[in-house]
């Protein structure tokens, strides 16, 4: 009985308390209506701006790291103990310096072999054409000797290539970044031996906004600058120019940069490039602000006399904040840049000051 009690009054307290919270907002409700109401009877408060004609410079700058000119891992392309090794970390190596010499012992051996293989089949390939042209052999017996012959050769011309891969060469010029290798260690087709970066010239991959790739060009020279040597401009060339954006319609762009003796730069620093624009005619900016539900709506209002005018826009190019309108407005305009929600056409307004 008295669980009866306890949850009847329960429940009883529950339904109070919601019929309450009910005319507690139904009141707040009421109240803002009211308010809304008594508010549209008057001048509506706004912000706006004068419509002028502006000049803006276009120049702009992009961020990135520097790259390598030219990288890559050298891998062995023959097996063998390294005897000797040239080269250490940090060294700087020209395209055709010797960086190790592997053990030739074995190639050297199957060289001679193939060497004397070659001369003897040679002399029996000059015998069998000396005796086919007297009728002592046949056509195919020739052919034979010939074929046996050209066998050999390539064989030859392949050990005498081993034999020149012992002697291990740079590819490229550049600087030893990284040695994977010891004096006497066996090597294997493939093995992973050094890691050469040529950095007498960079890369500097930034990206670039759709507005202003399509004034850039490959082959354009470009300022640029760096926060270890503020003092020193460097000079870059475009190289490279994206075909297709990335989500934020922004475009990859690289260049190659000229290093300077003395305050050369690494791969890996932080890099700004400085873009110069062509020159652009003064345009009518406006607000991002001052459109109505966002700038693809191409609807502003316009204050005339105190009263609120929608009109209709055509929006150009947008520079941060600010719209570029081709259409629809003309110079000396006032816009409304905020307040718009409580607009209607033809309602009355009141300029705040800021």
């Amino acid at each position: 009985m008295k669980k009866v009690l306890i949850y009847g009054t329960l429940t009883i307290a529950v339904l109070a308390a919601i019929i309450w919270k009910l005319n507690a907002n139904k009141k707040a409700n009421t109240e803002k209506t009211e308010y809304v109401k008594q508010s549209n009877t008057g001048d509506v408060p706004v912000l706006t701006e004068k419509v002028v004609r502006t000049e803006f410079e276009q120049q702009f700058a992009a961020n990135g790291n520097f790259e390598p000119f030219r990288e890559l891992t050298f891998m062995s392309e023959v097996s063998g103990r390294i005897t000797q090794l040239y080269v250490d970390e940090g060294s700087f190596v020209k395209q055709g310096q010797a960086l190790a010499r592997v053990d030739d012992e074995i190639v050297g051996t199957d060289l001679q072999s193939a060497k004397v293989n070659l001369e003897q089949l040679k002399v029996d390939k000059e015998r069998y054409e000396s005796a086919f042209r007297t009728g002592g052999v046949t056509k195919k017996q020739m052919d034979d000797a010939r074929l046996q012959y050209d066998l050999a050769k390539s064989k030859y011309e392949a050990a005498s290539r081993r034999i020149r891969d012992t002697h291990v060469k740079a590819p490229i010029s550049g600087t030893i970044n990284a040695k994977y290798v010891e004096l006497g260690a066996y090597l294997s087709p493939g093995t992973k031996m050094f890691d050469i970066v040529d950095v007498s010239r960079l890369k500097l991959r930034v990206t670039v906004p759709e507005q202003q790739v399509i004034h850039l060009k490959t082959g354009d020279k470009v300022e640029v600058s760096s926060n270890v040597y503020p003092e020193i401009t460097y000079t870059g060339k475009i190289t490279f120019i994206a075909a297709k954006g990335d989500a934020s319609l922004s475009y990859p762009v690289e260049m190659e940069v000229a290093n300077v003796n003395g305050k050369s730069l690494k791969a890996g620093m932080y890099g700004t490039a400085h873009f110069d624009m062509p020159k652009q005619d003064a345009a009518m900016l406006i607000p991002r602000t001052a459109f109505v539900g966002g700038v693809n709506s191409n609807q502003v209002y316009v204050m005339d006399n105190n009263i609120a005018k929608v009109r209709k826009v055509v929006a150009g190019r947008i520079f941060g904040d600010k719209v570029e309108i081709r259409e629809g407005l003309n110079e000396g305009e006032t816009v409304i840049t905020s307040g718009q929600i409580n607009l209607t056409e033809g309602a009355k307004v009141t300029v705040l000051q800021k």
